[in-house]
């Protein structure tokens, strides 16, 4: 088949390749097209649904912002009142039986007297090893211990931090932490500790959105309908990049020519498969990729719940979990977030167990709701193997140990979706391995950005994603310099108001 030529070609319809769409749109200089492999737009980003009628993200997602041209963009598609939900973040630790409040290491006043002491003498020991310290920490464990002390990296940390991320802290590096780790203040928690007292909403998502119908693929579905329907493609699966002929030849036996590739493809997968006139080179940058790009799996883990949600539960909404009595290091009550994520009260729907099936076999009879529903989020590498044919069970049986259902209450859904990769790791040797490979491929104009096309989850939020796209064109047709690839922490430490979404 013949080549079609663009000025632009966007691999990927999630936030980043969206971001990358809708400056080329605003720009309008030269021609160009996006193509995806789903069928729909949404990527990382987008949202399933049960046989059921329950909705789920592909993973814990939430709208909050840094840009002011991420909010123009997302208010355009969707500008109605009606059409979002705000919230206060309502987020806890699951730590020695108690709901201990979100950020842990500011909130230690709720733990058991002896726990408290650990914490407390831990980072008393910290201040003083910061004071003699004469280099940075070498990595994310020795950052904890340093900011935090032995006690609260023992309790809640480490533990936690493998949960997610499948690797241990001393594997990690921790020039990524930024705004997302805060570091406690003594004074502030002694005081708190001793007046009983916990402290509030720390964080940029103390308050967030989420979209009232459709879930958060819903919002990337309403941004591509923003965008002329003609230029993009779905059904479209990369086969292969060929660097100097700037060609990408596609599943279907067709081939698109460019002048300029924005890339959201896992880098790892278009460093295998981009062809490179030079051939030592492109050894060099695979070899960088296996040793400094490491990722995790996720399990994504979803339940439907029939009856009222319970007073314990309340206006949580995001739940961390870090000892082991169960597999899941998140759970997100989900129907808080949007009534319409749930059935409407008057569904009928059979029971599918009891949480604990020792309860016996319940009636197949549909009976209506209300209803609501959890979602779990379970890390896999391996470091940390996950047994597919039984995480299911393991997850409703720790949400039974950590007293988020009861072992009576009815399951009316499920849902269970495994994602590989699920997080780009902050790796020893990752920013060794992406100064190797991203000059390489930027000399033949192609631009891997986003969650895994840029592999920094420091800038991997959704309103980062879909600026490191807008970004990228802004630099490939304009010149002008990608601030949030470049400068995580100043992008994050401040609002961002330079660009505008302009007619």
């Amino acid at each position: 088949m013949s080549a079609t030529e663009v000025d632009t070609l966007v691999i990927g319809a999630g936030p980043t390749g969206l971001g990358a769409a809708k400056r080329l749109h605003q720009l309008n200089l030269g021609s160009w097209t996006l193509i995806d492999s789903a069928k729909e737009a949404g990527g990382l980003a987008s949202t399933d649904v049960t046989e059921e009628g329950f909705l789920f993200d592909v993973g814990g997602h939430v709208i909050f912002s840094h840009y002011q041209y991420f909010d123009d963009v997302i208010h355009e598609a969707l500008p109605k009142e009606g059409d979002w939900y705000e919230h206060q973040r309502v987020s806890y630790v699951r730590s020695k039986n108690v709901w201990v409040p979100y950020p842990y290491q500011n909130n230690i006043s709720v733990l058991p007297t002896e726990d408290q002491v650990k914490c407390i003498e831990g980072m008393i020991d910290a201040a003083e090893v910061r004071i003699r310290a004469k280099d940075q920490p070498q990595n994310f464990d020795e950052w904890i211990m340093r900011m935090m002390g032995q006690g609260i990296a023992d309790l809640f940390m480490r533990p936690y931090n493998f949960k997610v991320w499948a690797v241990p802290t001393t594997m990690m590096q921790c020039k990524w932490l930024g705004e997302r780790v805060a570091a406690p203040s003594l004074k502030l928690v002694v005081s708190n500790t001793l007046n009983k007292k916990v402290a509030g909403n720390w964080g940029p998502n103390a308050t967030f959105k989420f979209p009232a119908h459709g879930g958060t693929g819903g919002i990337w579905k309403a941004v591509a309908a923003t965008l002329p329907q003609e230029k993009l493609q779905f059904n479209k699966y990369v086969t292969s990049v060929d660097a100097q002929g700037h060609t990408v030849h596609l599943n279907d036996g067709s081939s698109i020519k460019y002048k300029h590739l924005v890339s959201t493809m896992g880098l790892d997968y278009l460093v295998e498969n981009v062809s490179l006139p030079d051939a030592a080179v492109h050894t060099k940058i695979k070899t960088a990729v296996k040793e400094g790009l490491v990722y995790s799996s996720t399990h994504v883990i979803g339940i439907g719940i029939r009856g009222v949600l319970p007073p314990r539960i309340g206006d949580k909404c995001w739940l961390y979990f870090p000892e082991d009595d169960s597999p899941f290091y998140r759970a997100t009550v989900f129907s808080n977030y949007s009534p319409n994520n749930c059935p409407q009260a008057n569904v009928k729907l059979p029971t599918l167990q009891y949480a604990d099936p020792s309860k016996g076999t319940p009636s197949s009879e549909a009976k209506e709701g209300p209803y609501w529903s959890l979602m779990m989020e379970v890390s896999e590498s391996h470091l940390k193997p996950v047994n597919m044919e039984t995480i299911l069970k393991e997850t409703i049986q720790g949400c039974i140990n950590t007293e988020l259902i009861k072992p009576e209450d009815e399951i009316v859904s499920y849902y269970h979706r495994k994602f590989t990769p699920g997080y780009p790791t902050p790796s020893l040797g990752r920013d060794a391995a992406l100064a190797t490979i991203q000059p390489e491929l930027e000399k033949f104009d192609i631009y891997s950005r986003g969650r895994f096309g840029s592999w920094k989850y420091e800038v991997g939020n959704q309103d980062h994603s879909f600026m490191l796209g807008a970004e990228a064109v802004s630099r490939a047709l304009l010149g002008t310099p990608e601030i949030t690839l470049l400068n995580p922490d100043w992008v994050n430490g401040r609002r961002n108001h330079e660009m505008r979404l302009t007619k």
